[in-house]
């Protein structure tokens, strides 16, 4: 068996690397209907979604961050105050990260550690759910809410932002769950009614196995979720 020489090894693992693609879904485009509708989805991952993968792609085409993961790449385009490379970069990920906590099989509550875990943070699972929907709702605009572990705190909470932006450039906040609250991802189902989709959302579609593994993870090694 033919021995690659070291340099050329890491020069193809680079290459490799040189380019984020676009996640499939996780599932059909007819899976989270009625909830969420095929023409949504389609519009969402295979436009919005697939656009910004290719720009960040196209901005990064050349540069020592074709190298790194996607999660490094927002943190340096946030640490640097490139913009337009972070709106991009933080978009390709959230999406990644918001189909994965949706499931056709989801709903119903957390179990087991998450669930001990939100209760001690919040004092009771609705009282989270009361919070994180509250998240969505009150962002102006178009946003995201998420579920957070607290590194420093060791506990759990919520937090909204605006546009692109993601709470892991925020010292020792790590995602575990994400819902997507830009018009986009709900208008053609529930028009101007994001609360509507907020409710059936929380009570039909998170993959709570999912937000348990991201939870243990980040308890156990300080990182987000799996590269996409």
């Amino acid at each position: 068996m033919k021995v690659l020489p070291l340099g050329l090894v890491t020069a193809l693992v680079a290459s490799a690397r040189a380019t984020t693609e676009l996640p499939p879904l996780p599932y059909g485009y007819k899976a989270l209907e009625p909830i969420i509708g095929r023409r949504t989805l389609e519009i969402h991952h295979d436009k919005h979604h697939a656009k910004y993968v290719n720009t960040m792609n196209s901005m990064i085409s050349g540069t020592n961050l074709e190298s790194m993961s996607l999660e490094d790449i927002i943190k340096t385009a946030a640490k640097t105050k490139n913009q337009a490379l972070f709106n991009n970069a933080a978009q390709a990920w959230n999406h990644a990260f918001y189909w994965k906590c949706m499931s056709p099989n989801g709903g119903g509550s957390p179990q087991g550690k998450l669930a001990e875990m939100i209760i001690s943070s919040f004092g009771s699972v609705q009282d989270f759910l009361d919070q994180f929907a509250e998240m969505g709702n009150t962002a102006f605009g178009s946003g995201w809410a998420w579920l957070v572990y607290d590194q420093k705190k060791k506990t759990l909470s919520v937090t909204k932002t605006i546009g692109a932006d993601n709470p892991m450039t925020r010292d020792g906040l790590i995602p575990i769950l994400t819902m997507d609250v830009w018009e986009h991802a709900y208008y053609l189902d529930y028009q101007n009614l994001r609360p509507s989709y907020i409710e059936k959302f929380l009570a039909k579609l998170v993959n709570w196995d999912y937000v348990s593994d991201n939870l243990e993870r980040a308890m156990s090694t300080g990182q987000c979720a799996a590269e996409f």
